[in-house]
């Protein structure tokens, strides 16, 4: 029954994370200083990771994990206000795992 589930989520484009992964992404974006910039439930100088995980930005713009995969790998600017966030020095695995864990919320 869980695969189909999981297969479910899948086909319609939803990002399945499981609680193992959560903390290892949870502990990455410690180690590289993500939460030195965004919460989970509140802004700080990025968006609240909960924000980000409602699937569009302030200006319409679709989120997805590609999407946020692109923007944590080679960072972005004035899509959630003035100040720009850089790259950030993670492999495309790392980068995945966190644009998942991110979009999970």
């Amino acid at each position: 029954m869980k695969k189909v589930v999981v297969t479910c989520l899948v086909a319609f484009g939803l990002s399945f994370i499981s609680s193992v992964q959560a903390n290892e992404a949870e502990a990455l974006a410690k180690s590289k200083n993500c939460l030195s910039c965004h919460a989970i439930d509140r802004k700080l100088v990025g968006p609240a990771y909960k924000e980000v995980a409602k699937g569009k930005d302030p200006k319409g713009g679709e989120i997805t994990v590609e999407r946020l995969v692109k923007s944590i790998k080679n960072g972005g600017m004035g899509k959630w206000g003035p100040i720009p966030m850089p790259p950030m020095p993670v492999t495309d695995d790392e980068a995945k795992l966190l644009a998942e864990w991110i979009m999970s919320m």
